[in-house]
């Protein structure tokens, strides 16, 4: 009789759209190509790993979940130490304890649905001696070696949304509305929902804004007639003064602040600068919930069965990526080695200047 071909699942860090897409792929490839599959669910990320906590997936699990947000397996984040090791709260090494679950169910292949830091953390898995294919899933799209990622363009359509809304009412109040995009190191997702909804002014992480800068792009909007302006925020944008300080001053002066995050802070400037009225939009968690968009159900799924064919040929150590179009194998000391920040000199911010809208530089 045939061997069994035993497979792990797991989707860890934060959640976002995609993910049942992507488990679905798995599991509906796996099932219709591979005689005396089983396939074993991790419940919230690592820590069914960890502790020995799953679920024995069966065909009808796969089904009907395509639509559905969130993650049928749960999820956490879990502390790690960067190309060192996993550890609990304590700080103490958890991969002895992950590896006897591996080996105890026999598993072939461990699917790893995660952002950047899960790249990094699987990698760690990898280099322990098992077999892991990840899945880049982000709303950030900052993972490096594949053009997108899962969960972006649904968190893109979402934060449109809501600057396509706070326009009318921005417009009825004639005031300066700022709108906080997720995005705390990369302006991906900022930058593409700020171009589709007609923001006057974008800031993201990598172009360090000067406020005054800023003022003279609504201050001209002012002189046009335009009674409002719409600033679209990522929420790890930074100014110019406080770009050049190092990480532990620039801490201190976040802890000092009397603002819960640097779109307040932003609005307060402009308002003491233009004598105009300010206020702030922060969708936050909204933006990675609810179902996925169909481009993202799409891509969830290639990225899916991709792992299937993957686990088929027993191509292990790689995540599955997509560039031009096409799905590729990205080796995962390449995936963890870096993140994807957004270049400043990207087609896409040229045509934002080109349409008039200020990055405040």
């Amino acid at each position: 009789m045939k061997r069994k071909t035993r497979v792990g699942l797991v989707t860890s860090g934060g959640d976002c759209q995609g993910l049942n897409a992507a488990i679905r792929g798995v599991g509906k490839a796996l099932f219709q190509y591979v005689d005396n599959i089983e396939i074993f669910g991790m419940y919230d990320g690592y820590r069914g790993l960890i502790e020995n906590d799953y679920k024995f997936m069966e065909p009808k699990d796969f089904s009907g979940i395509i639509a559905q947000g969130g993650t049928i397996l749960g999820t956490s984040r879990q502390p790690f130490i960067p190309g060192k090791a996993i550890v609990d709260k304590e700080g103490k090494d958890v991969m002895p304890a992950m590896l006897d679950t591996y080996n105890r169910l026999n598993l072939d292949c461990l699917v790893v649905l995660g952002g950047n830091g899960t790249q990094k953390s699987a990698k760690l898995l990898h280099d322990a001696g098992m077999n892991v294919i990840t899945l880049p899933k982000t709303i950030d799209n900052d993972i490096y070696g594949t053009d997108e990622t899962f969960g972006f363009q649904s968190a893109a359509d979402i934060a449109t949304n809501v600057i396509d809304y706070i326009h009318t009412t921005a417009l009825a109040h004639s005031r300066i509305f700022l709108v906080e995009v997720m995005g705390r190191d990369a302006g991906w997702l900022t930058l593409t929902a700020g171009i589709a909804g007609g923001a006057d002014v974008i800031l993201i992480p990598e172009i360090p804004y000067d406020i005054e800068k800023v003022a003279e792009t609504i201050e001209r909007r002012k002189k046009k007639g335009r009674t409002f302006s719409i600033v679209a925020v990522a929420e790890g944008a930074v100014s110019k003064d406080d770009k050049v300080l190092s990480e532990e001053e620039r801490r201190r002066r976040k802890d000092a602040n009397p603002y819960s995050t640097i779109s307040y802070r932003i609005a307060d400037e402009l308002e003491k600068i233009t004598g105009q009225e300010a206020r702030v939009t922060v969708p936050g968690h909204y933006q990675r919930g609810g179902p996925a968009c169909p481009y993202d159900r799409v891509l969830a799924t290639r990225f899916g069965t991709a792992a299937a064919r993957m686990i088929m040929e027993q191509k292990y150590g790689c995540m599955v990526g997509i560039q031009g179009g096409n799905i590729v194998h990205v080796p995962l000391e390449e995936a963890a080695s870096r993140t994807k920040f957004l270049p400043v000199d990207h087609p896409l911010i040229q045509t934002a200047r080109d349409a008039g809208t200020g990055f405040g530089d």
